[in-house]
């Protein structure tokens, strides 16, 4: 059952898919195929680095289109398969908010665990609060893709992550 739950200190959201926890981390590790085809680096092991944007139209930390997450460079500070994934948000520039840096020295943390109706899937984005500028239009985001894009991704084969910036004309 997909749900944002905004009773934690931080930006939560869950969900339960009917998949074992190893086929739910390996998609966590995937995240061009649920979160974004923009993504340049790696997003599996531990100390691997990448740069998302959810500009369609330019790659990387070039994004210049529109307002949004212009760019946020992560590190995986946690992998331990297939329990927990920890990415640092090193640096970020979003532009859809007064404060630019919000996610900066935030970390989102995916939870893996087996539970009686599959495997529940818990993203908490520590460092946004109910307070932070951004929380509802990121919980919007962060709740579509751990409810919809990941469980897609694991059951199907085929998540909805954000369009390849060459495929969009």
């Amino acid at each position: 059952m997909p749900s944002t739950d905004q009773r934690t200190e931080y930006l939560t959201a869950t969900t339960t898919i009917d998949a074992p926890p190893e086929a739910v981390f390996d998609a966590l590790t995937d995240a061009r195929e649920w979160w974004s085809r923009n993504i340049i680096g790696h997003t599996a092991d531990l100390d691997d680095e990448f740069v998302f944007t959810d500009d369609v139209r330019y790659p990387g930390e070039t994004a210049r289109t529109k307002t949004g997450i212009r760019f946020c460079r992560f590190q995986l500070t946690e992998v331990q398969p297939p329990h927990r994934l920890v990415w640092h948000a090193v640096d970020a520039e979003l532009t859809f908010i007064d404060d630019h840096r919000e996610w900066t020295a935030t970390d989102v943390v995916f939870e893996v665990t087996p539970g009686p109706e599959g495997t529940d899937l818990r993203l908490t984005h520590v460092g946004l609060t109910a307070e932070s500028e951004c929380f509802e239009a990121c919980s919007r985001g962060w709740t579509f893709f751990v409810t919809t894009s990941i469980p897609a991704l694991v059951t199907t084969g085929i998540g909805a992550p954000i369009a390849r910036y060459t495929d969009v004309r």
